[in-house]
């Protein structure tokens, strides 16, 4: 299985750029957009002066629980920039939302929740709320930072010749991201991880 089969058999559709589009960014982007790749896990990144975003971490279901994932995350944190990432709310009906989320929390991550991020799939045609996650290298960086960053990615990365590739522009960075201080639960302690 390549390492494209093995994403788009772990994500949902919802959340999967095309192959072209992520073959596209790391070809026109390759300074930045990375692909890590072994039998057991593909990790496509974004790795910019002060922050890196995590666009896809899959690990193969023999190899989870056994430390993989951690060592990829932990070979991120040595660079010593903040880390990002979106991940789908806690769903009562997939195990997999929460594990998730307790894996984040042990390595350390935070909730951005005062990012609201919704767009429209241009697979599915249907909204899709992620959660904002970020590893804050520096104290100093709080979530007006994580937001000015999310932008960036959401601009430079995700609409990337979004109407040559699917025929289709995604909704302007505005309509998608927003920050409202204060008015989000944090997911970490609702779901007490």
């Amino acid at each position: 299985m390549n390492w494209y089969e093995k994403l788009n058999q772990y994500f949902p559709i919802e959340e999967m750029k095309s192959k072209e589009h992520i073959e596209v960014l790391l070809e026109d982007k390759q300074e930045i957009y990375k692909k890590d790749e072994g039998p057991d896990h593909v990790l496509l990144y974004v790795e910019g002066d002060e922050f890196i975003f995590v666009d896809y971490l899959f690990v193969s279901k023999k190899s989870r629980g056994q430390g993989l994932g951690r060592k990829l995350i932990q070979k991120l944190q040595k660079k010593q920039k903040t880390i990002l990432l979106e991940v789908e709310p806690v769903q009562e009906n997939d195990d997999d939302t929460f594990k998730r989320l307790k894996f984040y929390k042990r390595e350390g991550f935070k909730h951005a929740s005062s990012i609201s991020y919704s767009r429209k799939s241009l697979a599915t045609k249907e909204n899709t709320p992620m959660e904002i996650l970020y590893w804050p290298a520096n104290p100093s960086v709080d979530e007006e930072d994580v937001f000015d960053f999310m932008k960036e990615i959401y601009s430079e990365i995700h609409t990337y010749k979004d109407d040559d590739l699917y025929g289709k522009s995604y909704q302007d960075v505005d309509d998608v991201l927003s920050l409202n201080a204060g008015q989000e639960a944090d997911i970490f302690k609702e779901m007490e991880v």
